[in-house]
């Protein structure tokens, strides 16, 4: 009776609403990203296109850069899933959103505001926290993102519509579009200022360990937590395969 007992409580998970994870992970995900661009070292390959691509047209925020980014990547995804649907296009929303609020962030706080703080004025050892802290921080609110029916912004949405409808491993499938990314940033800027801007050496490293402390973050809250929708008949319309 005592080890079924205990059994219970080990099993015990506490319950998260779907849509709390949804909203968390866009208010995190944007400050780590206003974060580490603070730094200097290099943003995730991930918004380093249209990081680089605000760099290089001036008059767009870093924010309004991510909606064409996102926007050509959802038209991507709809012609390789060779399916549009209307409720597709919130992925897009949840990146309008997110670009919104990381502009937010980079004007409300002093050390993220470029107009203040330049990128890369900080403290060496400041800029190595605000780094670590932004790397884990971006990590764990992709994470969350794959715990919500709630479509991701367009970056995650692509890992996670793409790897559902092909049956790939999620983490594997990441790692390779991590990959894709920088990739794509490194031609940006050669062809752009013929050097490396907004790519450095935390660019590198985010791309050898973000999908693997992705996956570690992922299994550490299937540990503790078990997240279930509240709207239940919602969530539904929201299934890729």
């Amino acid at each position: 009776m005592l080890i079924k007992m205990g059994q219970i409580m080990k099993n015990k998970k506490i319950i998260i609403p779907s849509e709390l994870a949804y909203f968390a992970a866009i208010i995190l995900i944007s400050f780590s990203v206003a974060m580490i661009t603070a730094t200097d070292f290099g943003v995730s390959m991930i918004v380093a296109p249209a990081y680089i691509l605000s760099l290089k047209l001036g008059f767009l925020t870093f924010g309004q850069c991510e909606y064409i980014v996102q926007g050509l990547l959802f038209v991507a995804f709809c012609i390789i899933v060779r399916k549009i649907k209307a409720v597709y296009f919130t992925s897009f929303l949840t990146g309008i959103i997110y670009g919104a609020v990381l502009d937010l962030w980079r004007l409300v706080i002093p050390y993220f505001n470029p107009e203040i703080t330049p990128p890369g004025s900080l403290p060496f050892p400041v800029r190595t926290v605000f780094f670590i802290i932004g790397m884990f921080l971006t990590s764990f609110s992709v994470a969350l993102f794959f715990k919500t029916y709630l479509y991701p912004q367009v970056y995650d949405f692509f890992v996670k519509g793409i790897s559902a409808k092909f049956n790939l491993n999620r983490t594997k499938f990441k790692i390779c579009f991590d990959v894709s990314c920088l990739a794509v940033s490194v031609i940006m800027t050669l062809v752009f200022f013929g050097g490396f801007k907004g790519i450095g050496i935390g660019t590198l490293i985010m791309t050898a360990l973000n999908g693997m402390i992705i996956g570690m973050f992922s299994k550490l809250l299937d540990s503790f937590f078990e997240f279930k929708p509240l709207a239940k008949n919602l969530s539904k319309k929201f299934d890729l395969k």
